[in-house]
């Protein structure tokens, strides 16, 4: 094991010192380092105490270093180079400001949100390039945790202090069925006349599928879900060819226009999802996601 080095020899104080050394004076020493002379020569009083040896000698109101210091300033030079090279690989391997953002998406955000985010990134960083992984909200949390994705376009989730979110706008969601059903004609459907029809759904982890869960428990029964698949495009492929009804978000209204309907739910029923932008709270200052964050406010102006 290393000997320990005395906690009031720090980085800072090591800047310090070769600041002064380099300028010749305090008051240039701290003009540099924005700073003030008195901070300057206590860090370079305390650094001494520190190293248990003089490394400067008074003449005047002068600190004149001596060769001591001189050594340990040649030292200090080459710890922080190494070390500022440490900082870079270490960023580097986490994904910090690196040349690839690994950006997470719900599936139904590809439709018209996603395209129109990665180009204007692109606009904005044109070497950064991206790569797009899809899944569920409760996948992409976990692969956000395991350091898989920078950061994720999905419903904000709840009660996840690691994360940090940036709200981009709020989604209702609606009760699908097929062209030619008999709901066509309704204004509004009531959830409650729906016991006896069959419905598919997402799997478990979608936040599509919390609703759907949710809307139904209100209506105070089980609802007959005949099939589950873990992709929204699909889970509208079986509901415009009659396989069964199913709550669908607004975003989604464009696809399969022809073919299904989607009804709002009537007041007891409605649900909205609020979609954002999602990170780990201790990468909000990477360059990379700071970039994303400005594109996502940009964006939030337009609709999606």
């Amino acid at each position: 094991m290393p000997p320990r080095i005395d906690d009031q020899i720090t980085f800072r104080k090591l800047e310090m010192l070769l600041a002064f050394i380099d300028a010749g004076n305090l008051a240039r020493a701290a003009e540099r380092l924005d700073t003030s002379a008195v901070s300057v020569h206590r860090a370079l009083r305390t650094l001494e105490e520190a190293m248990r040896c003089p490394l400067f000698r008074t003449e005047g109101r002068n600190l004149v270093p001596l060769e001591s210091a001189r050594v340990l300033a040649e030292t200090a030079q080459e710890v922080l180079v190494q070390m500022a090279r440490g900082v870079d690989a270490t960023r580097e391997a986490g994904g910090y400001s690196a040349e690839l953002i690994r950006i997470g998406s719900l599936y139904s955000m590809t439709i018209k949100a996603v395209p129109t985010l990665l180009i204007d990134l692109k606009v904005r960083r044109p070497q950064l390039q991206a790569e797009l992984v899809l899944g569920s909200n409760a996948r992409l949390i976990d692969k956000l945790k395991q350091g898989d994705i920078d950061a994720a376009l999905m419903a904000i989730p709840a009660d996840e202090p690691a994360l940090e979110s940036l709200p981009l706008f709020e989604d209702e969601i609606f009760f699908a069925a097929p062209v030619g059903s008999g709901y066509d004609t309704l204004d509004a459907v009531d959830l409650r006349q729906c016991v006896n029809e069959r419905f598919v759904s997402l799997g478990e982890g979608f936040a599509t599928y919390d609703g759907f869960r949710d809307a139904f428990r209100r209506a105070g029964f089980e609802p007959n879900v005949v099939m589950q698949t873990d992709d929204i495009f699909s889970l509208m492929s079986l509901v415009s060819g009659g396989m069964g009804c199913t709550l669908l978000p607004g975003r989604v209204r464009q696809v399969f226009a022809g073919r299904i309907r989607l009804l709002p739910l009537q007041d007891g029923f409605a649900m909205r999802q609020q979609i954002g932008l999602s990170f780990l709270r201790v990468r909000e200052r990477d360059p990379n996601l700071l970039a994303l964050q400005t594109v996502c406010r940009t964006a939030r102006m337009a609709a999606f």
